[in-house]
């Protein structure tokens, strides 16, 4: 099953926790220093929860959670196609997961990615650190150009 991914930055992440939690009836799947994520089953959801990224309440970035690196790969030909610019990640660690993923960048610089986990991974990010969970992006990006940044 895919779902859609949410990730906010939050000041408070104790507080947001307890938000989430109640509006969606449902506590996190995992929770680290800094960092939280819940998987909402209805509506199906990856909410991210980031601590102390960019001003509370703004969006971090966006994703789809897919299944397999099978079909993290299959959009990579899909998005490719289309004319889109990617920025192909494998085996990357970031948001305390292994990961494979592709990100693209929207009209306005919104960073997206088509992501599946692999393991659980002991931090946040790569060392040194890989820019996961803060998208450098910040004009939109031509077809061609590599994006920058990269998330979780």
């Amino acid at each position: 099953m895919s779902r859609v991914q949410l990730a906010l930055n939050v000041s408070d992440l104790e507080a947001a926790i307890t938000f989430y939690t109640k509006l969606f009836g449902t506590p996190p799947a995992k929770i680290r220093d800094g960092y939280a994520n819940f998987a909402v089953v209805d509506p199906p959801l990856k909410l991210v929860l980031i601590e102390g990224d960019g001003q509370g309440g703004t969006l971090n970035h966006l994703g789809v959670e897919v299944e397999t690196s099978e079909l993290v790969t299959a959009a990579i030909g899909r998005l490719q196609a289309e004319g889109l610019a990617t920025d192909i990640e494998e085996q990357t660690e970031c948001c305390f997961a292994l990961q494979d993923k592709v990100w693209v960048h929207g009209p306005d610089a919104e960073p997206w990615e088509v992501y599946t986990v692999l393991a659980d991974a002991p931090s946040m990010q790569k060392v040194p650190a890989s820019g996961c969970c803060t998208p450098a992006a910040t004009e939109p990006v031509a077809l061609g150009a590599k994006p920058t940044g990269s998330c979780c």
